[in-house]
C-alpha cells in the first residue's frame, strides 16, 4: 500500500481537507498505515499535480479542500483490483525467537512475556480507537470495522502464542 491510494482512498467517501485527513489517518488508518503531517500534505501536491485530486475549495490560511477525480477513482479502482499487495514475510519479532535459544530460559521467556503484553497493549489501543471513532453506516466506517477486526484479532491470536511458546520453554 502506499500513502497516495491510502489518501485516494479516503477522498472516495467525501471531500477534505489536509487537516481532516490527518486526523482521519489518526483514527483509522494509524495502525495499518502511520503518516506524518509533512507526507501527507507532499503526496497532496503530487496527487492534484497528477490530476488524481483537485481543490474543490479554499478556506482561512491557505486551508484547501480536495476531492477525488475521475481519474483518481480509476486509480484507485486499478489499484485495488490489478495490483497484488505486498506481503512481507520479514518478522523481526519471530526471528528472534528463533535464537532465543542463546538466552537463559528466563530471558526467553521474558522476551515472549514482554510480546504478549505489547500484543495485549495493542489490542487495548485498538478497542479504544473502536470507542472513540464516531461510527457511520457509510462505505468507510463498515471496512474500516472490518480492518480493526483483523487488527483487534491478530493482537488477540499473537498475545494468546507468545504466552504459551513461554510455557515451552
Amino acid at each position: 500500500m502506499s500513502l497516495r491510494h491510502a489518501l485516494l482512498g479516503l477522498l472516495s467517501d467525501r471531500p477534505a481537507s489536509g487537516y481532516d485527513l490527518l486526523k482521519l489517518f489518526e483514527t483509522s488508518l494509524a495502525n495499518a498505515w502511520p503518516a506524518t503531517q509533512s507526507q501527507v500534505y507532499t503526496e497532496l501536491t503530487k496527487l492534484a499535480d497528477a490530476g488524481l485530486i483537485t481543490v474543490t475549495a479554499h478556506g482561512a490560511r491557505g486551508r484547501k479542500e480536495y476531492a477525488l477525480t475521475d481519474t483518481g477513482l480509476a486509480e484507485l479502482r486499478h489499484w485495488l483490483t490489478e495490483t497484488t499487495p505486498v506481503q512481507h514475510a520479514r518478522s523481526d519479532l519471530l526471528l528472534r525467537v528463533f535464537f532465543l535459544g542463546v538466552l537463559t530460559p528466563e530471558q526467553a521467556r521474558d522476551y515472549l512475556r514482554w510480546l504478549a503484553e505489547v500484543s495485549a497493549q495493542g489490542h487495548d489501543r485498538l478497542r479504544a480507537v473502536e470507542e472513540s471513532v464516531d461510527w457511520d453506516d457509510d462505505s468507510l466506517s463498515a471496512h474500516g470495522r472490518i480492518a480493526l477486526e483483523y487488527g483487534l484479532r491478530f493482537n488477540a491470536m499473537r498475545r494468546e502464542w507468545a504466552e504459551w511458546a513461554a510455557e515451552q520453554i
